[in-house]
């Protein structure tokens, strides 16, 4: 069992993007939480569930900053398993994976539950069985693809939102100015059971924000997660918090309270209060619509988002390794199977009430132990440890996410406290069984370095590999580093310091910095410095004081050139040949930006297609758009005509470039020229424009369809 990852495993496909971020967030949030919760909550808090519905979405917060923080660290299968495991080590991975995949199955099998009951309300269909059948009809949609399983979420998050929030107009209309006789509802008192009741409240509706970071779960098919998980986790609990707190004021206001609380579709029994001037009971309809929507895309966000769960755990050998395998649509199949039976274990086995009470109980000790391991991964200072969002007020607010959590359990009553226990003592259990000899630790080890014998320093690489996995989060920052650098040709062999001589005299020209310091940083390595080898390119870089930008020579060698490695830097030792070299120099306190470029580098360089574009480059534009990715690039020669005749005679700011592209390079008569907006185009001249895929598409649309043997028709 020894290793970190099961062997052979296969990577899942980047296919998810911010909207699907959203409606898996926010499809999670939206169905029991609205559709079934409000009765319950009332029963045991009165019209206070209104304030507990908020204070919920408020208490969250904490909880999702970290979440949000260590998903751009470490966009993993598995989330908050992952999370555990690389920061408090794979005993406390083994507890939360096992125990988050099991709560996810609670809140999903609730949902369906739910939604059986809503069905029921114009079919006579039992509701369990129903369940147990939407159950399986949602495991194999997931097992098809997480592309065509995002499909269909998109598309019921935006009939539910947009159900919701007619039903949230209309209510307020009918409370506010509508007929008295419709609002039977009464706020007073306000706090009928008490503070216990009304703190035990929040943490049953909490299990209904706790959604929101299920998006993490599949962080690892996420494109750009830096800034599609932070931005779609905001945007879905904002939608969420005040659809829920003015929803949940609606249901309290119109309704009998006696009735409310004994109520299992509450929305429906309001839509017929107020909705009834819509023909054929569209009203109730439009409502039932919205529930089936809601409860829907929990069970399917749910389902995706728990079977990536034991996927994580077994590729690092916590689980047995079928596990790990991907089925023939690149899913994980046996993982999708075992939620599905597990929820049909929990649909007829559990009561309502029961299902959210413990789904939620152990939610909440998961967001404290992820809060504390985002202390536990700053304070490790793992050097790849470079997330794309960081929380803000660290490590404030990292510690009141961990008081909230453990304060919430202990109004949860003594049920949910011993069910959580008893996950706990199984994982513990589990992990002892079968995983105790795998030869990892977590960052907290890092932390504490009088233990330095357990310190895992497979750690660093582990990161540093995420990174290259999900490379630069600024695209268009790398592209500007690739257009300024300077590259040297090398056309007869030659030996790695004369190069290095070199290539510091051009840095120590544009960021004003000794070019013996940095020849002696190269040559002989410091704290912040190393080199990289790998796949005929190396990495020299170096972290300077004193300077405020990054810069970067490129060594462009047919021949080429032996690399002494540094064995007690690398790992490794003896001497490599190398093709390309790229010696990036970065300020010091830039680390992350360091690290993502780097990642970057290293990613593109691994590119099987690499080398062969990088040694067939004629000339220095060639060599540069080597490195970057086609989809990103777009190379014109500017010829009478042609389509790119527009562009002769003109200056660059005056050309017609989609936003986020730009003109990068100019090769004309041999020189190559970095334009400046007022810098004229000439017949001729080869010009690079790099930036957003989007955009370059267009540029090809317009110039370059037809062309053939680099001549623009």
């Amino acid at each position: 069992m020894a290793g970190s990852s099961a062997s052979g495993a296969k990577k899942l496909d980047k296919s998810l993007t911010l909207f699907d971020v959203y409606a898996i967030s926010t499809g999670a949030m939206f169905s029991s939480g609205f559709f079934l919760l409000p009765g319950l909550a009332t029963a045991e808090a009165g019209p206070s569930a209104i304030l507990a519905y908020l204070i919920a979405g408020i208490l969250i917060m904490p909880s999702m900053l970290s979440m949000a923080e260590l998903s751009t660290a470490m966009p993993k299968s598995g989330g908050t398993y992952y999370f555990l495991d690389r920061s408090l080590g794979p005993l406390a991975g083994t507890v939360g994976g096992l125990g988050t995949w099991l709560a996810l199955v609670f809140k999903s099998a609730f949902a369906l539950i739910g939604m059986g009951a809503y069905l029921a309300i114009f079919f006579e269909v039992p509701i369990k069985p129903l369940a147990a059948a939407l159950t399986v009809a949602f495991a194999v949609l997931n097992v098809v693809g997480a592309k065509e399983t995002s499909g269909l979420q998109r598309i019921l998050v935006a009939i539910l939102v947009a159900v919701l929030v007619f039903f949230t107009v209309q209510g307020l209309f009918t409370v506010v100015g509508g007929d008295p006789a419709q609002v039977q509802g009464d706020l007073t008192p306000f706090f009928p059971f008490g503070a216990t009741g009304f703190f035990s409240t929040i943490g049953l509706v909490f299990v209904s924000y706790a959604g929101l970071t299920k998006a993490t779960s599949v962080a690892e098919e996420v494109q750009n997660p830096d800034r599609n998980i932070p931005l779609g986790m905001f945007l879905s609990l904002l939608t969420a918090t005040i659809l829920y707190v003015v929803g949940v004021y609606i249901m309290v206001s119109v309704l009998n309270p006696a009735e409310l609380r004994q109520d299992l579709t509450p929305v429906a029994t309001a839509g017929e209060v107020f909705l009834t001037w819509l023909p054929y009971g569209g009203g109730l309809i439009l409502v039932v619509v919205a529930a089936i929507a809601a409860f829907a895309s929990t069970g399917n966000a749910g389902i995706l988002s728990a079977s990536r769960y034991p996927l994580a755990m077994a590729r690092d050998r916590l689980l047995p390794e079928h596990f790990a395998k991907l089925g023939r649509f690149k899913t994980p199949t046996f993982g999708v199977a075992i939620t599905a039976v597990l929820m049909l274990l929990v649909i007829f086995g559990l009561s309502e009430e029961g299902v959210a009470k413990l789904a939620s109980a152990f939610q909440l000790l998961i967001f404290g132990l992820v809060n504390f391991a985002v202390i536990i991964m700053r304070e490790s200072r793992i050097p790849s440890y470079a997330p794309g969002y960081r929380s803000p007020f660290y490590p404030w607010t990292q510690i009141l996410g961990i008081v909230i959590a453990f304060f919430l359990i202990t109004e949860m009553g003594p049920l949910a406290i011993l069910f959580t226990g008893g996950i706990v003592i199984a994982g513990i259990g589990w992990y002892f069984f079968y995983a105790r000899n795998v030869a990892r630790e977590g960052a907290i080890f890092h932390l504490f370095a009088r233990l330095g014998k357990f310190r895992y320093d497979g750690l660093d690489s582990e990161l540093q590999g995420i990174l290259e996995e999900k490379g630069s989060t600024d695209d268009a920052e790398f592209e500007r580093l690739v257009a300024r650098a300077e590259i040297l040709q090398l056309e007869e062999p030659t030996d790695y310091a004369s190069v290095v001589e070199r290539a510091t005299k051009i840095l120590a020209e544009h960021l004003s910095i000794s070019a013996e310091t940095l020849k002696h940083d190269f040559l002989e390595g410091t704290q912040h410095s190393a080199t990289s080898v790998s796949h005929g390119a190396a990495l020299p870089y170096v972290r300077a004081s004193g300077i405020n930008r990054q810069a970067m020579v490129m060594v462009h060698c047919q021949s080429g050139i032996c690399v002494d490695i540094d064995p007690d830097i690398t790992g490794e030792s003896g001497s490599e040949p190398v093709y390309a070299i790229f010696f990036l120099v970065t300020p010091e306190d830039e680390q992350s930006l360091h690290l993502r470029t780097l990642a970057t580098l290293a990613s593109r360089t691994d590119d099987d297609d690499f080398l062969v574009e990088w040694r067939s480059a004629n000339d220095e534009q060639e060599v540069k758009e080597s490195l970057l990715h086609h989809d990103r690039y777009l190379t014109l020669q500017l010829l009478s005509g042609t389509n790119t005749e527009e562009f002769i005679g003109r200056e660059v700011r005056d050309v017609n470039v989609p936003a986020g592209n730009l003109v990068a390079l100019i090769r004309r008569r041999g020189d190559i020229i970095v334009p400046n907006g007022s810098t004229s185009f000439e017949e001729g001249d080869r010009v690079t424009i790099i930036g957003d895929p989007n955009g370059i598409q267009r540029l090809y649309e317009l110039y370059r369809r037809g062309e053939r043997e680099g001549v623009v028709r």
